[in-house]
C-alpha cells in the first residue's frame, strides 16, 4: 500500500467545559495541535433547518498516527480546522495493518 499524500494542514481541536460565569459550563475548542492530513470529500446532501437550507458534507480524512493516549490522535468529538472550514470527527479507524495512519470520517455543514 502507498503512503497516502498528506498536502493540507489541520488544526486538530478537542472540546472542553468552560465555567460560563453562571454557575454553568459551556463547551469551548482548545487547540490540541496542527496535523497534516489528505481531505477528501465522500457524499453530501441538502436538507432544512427552521426554513434555512444547510449543507452537509461527509469527508474521509488521513492523517499520520498518534499513540493510543496521546493528545495528538484524534477521536470521535474531536474536530479538524481549515482556517473557517471546519470538520466534525464522527469516527476513527487505523487505516493499514502498519497502523501508521488514520482515517477520521467528518461531517462539515455550510449553511446556504
Amino acid at each position: 500500500m502507498t503512503a497516502p499524500r498528506l498536502n493540507r494542514r489541520l488544526v486538530l481541536e478537542a472540546p472542553v467545559r468552560a465555567d460560563d460565569g453562571a454557575g454553568g459550563f459551556a463547551q469551548v475548542w482548545a487547540e490540541r495541535g496542527e496535523v497534516w492530513g489528505r481531505v477528501s470529500a465522500r457524499s453530501g446532501r441538502e436538507r432544512g433547518l427552521a426554513e434555512t437550507p444547510v449543507a452537509s458534507v461527509a469527508y474521509r480524512i488521513v492523517v499520520r498516527a498518534a499513540p493510543h493516549g496521546s493528545a495528538m490522535r484524534p477521536q470521535a468529538g474531536h474536530r479538524l480546522r481549515d482556517g473557517a472550514q471546519v470538520f466534525v470527527i464522527r469516527a476513527v479507524a487505523e487505516r493499514a495493518e502498519d497502523a501508521r495512519h488514520l482515517t477520521c470520517f467528518a461531517d462539515a455543514e455550510v449553511v446556504a
